[in-house]
């Protein structure tokens, strides 16, 4: 019997090789380069699919703010409830409040912005999302289950950063 570690696998590494090289061949660019091809959407709305007008994406995350710009270094992570500000090539600041989501930066130069709920900041109204978050604070103090507890802080959160983009 010979141990595990010590069997003679010549192929495998060969294989893994192979494959890395094969997947890095087939990642085509997307954009030309110094350009990002930007998709943002939510399950009721696209915003962006596959903009190359786009040159800077600001998102909300659960470690701060970041800036993405084309050609950034692959990552990908959870959006925080907050303002996702979108920088065309020409035109104002575009702003949008996100609820929560993801976010997936390529090494194609692709981003890819999937939002749980999403608005266009100007179509927030403030003393409502005030009204909200008092309920939402009620609601915590009375719950019950620790669901109850969470989904009220959840709202909380949501509202807060509503309030905070307005």
């Amino acid at each position: 019997n010979t141990p595990k570690s010590s069997v003679n696998r010549p192929n495998s590494d060969k294989i893994i090789k192979q494959a890395q090289r094969n997947y890095a061949e087939a990642a085509a660019a997307v954009a030309q380069p110094g350009q990002m091809a930007f998709t943002f959407a939510c399950p009721s709305e696209v915003f962006y699919d596959s903009s190359t007008a786009v040159k800077q994406v600001d998102v909300s995350t659960s470690t701060g703010s970041i800036g993405i710009l084309a050609n950034h270094v692959p990552t990908l992570g959870v959006l925080q409830p907050g303002v996702i500000s979108v920088y065309e090539a020409e035109g104002p600041v575009k702003k949008f409040f996100v609820s929560s989501g993801s976010y997936c930066v390529n090494e194609d130069a692709s981003v890819q912005i999937n939002a749980e709920e999403a608005v266009p900041v100007e179509q927030l109204d403030k003393e409502l999302a005030r009204a909200n978050l008092s309920k939402a604070q009620s609601e915590f103090s009375s719950a019950a289950t620790e669901v109850a507890k969470v989904e009220a802080q959840i709202a909380i959160e949501c509202n807060e950063a509503i309030i905070n983009a307005v």
